[in-house]
């Protein structure tokens, strides 16, 4: 069955990779699988794969290239689209390479700094709260109507 992922020239068939963020661009060629995860599981596309699109998951994906090497693609969430044999991903930002522990560590890093920031946005709406329902309270006691 190996001949269903060779091209005339007994080359594996391949596509490309777009992955792309607000200041981050990178293609990868010679690309002949992909695996990743969405709100229904892990799946993977190879090439010749029809049209599809998903949301993908927070975590790591993988791809592999013609030479038969891996590469990790740490990403949190994003939007895959697979057309004309072209897998574009857009994300809020990426991490790729082959150190599957440098890519997993940055990871977890981002996830880190994302739970930190979102709890000092949760503090600040907080105190806003609070300051406003003091001065709302600092007016009806000065009878101001609201």
């Amino acid at each position: 069955m190996l001949h269903a992922w060779l091209n005339a020239s007994g080359r594996m068939k391949t596509y490309t990779i777009h992955v792309q963020s607000a200041t981050q661009y990178q293609c990868v060629a010679d690309v002949t699988s992909f695996v990743a995860t969405d709100k229904s599981g892990s799946f993977g596309i190879q090439a010749h794969h029809v049209r599809m699109i998903t949301a993908l998951d927070y975590g790591l994906a993988r791809y592999q290239r013609v030479n038969g090497d891996w590469y990790y693609l740490a990403l949190p969430g994003g939007i895959l689209y697979f057309v004309n044999n072209n897998l574009y991903i857009s994300t809020r930002r990426f991490l790729y390479g082959t150190d599957y522990q440098r890519i997993s560590a940055g990871l977890l890093e981002q996830l880190l700094k994302e739970e930190e920031a979102l709890h000092e946005i949760k503090d600040s709406l907080n105190q806003l709260e609070q300051e406003m329902f003091r001065r709302l309270w600092q007016m009806g006691r000065r009878g101001v109507k609201i």
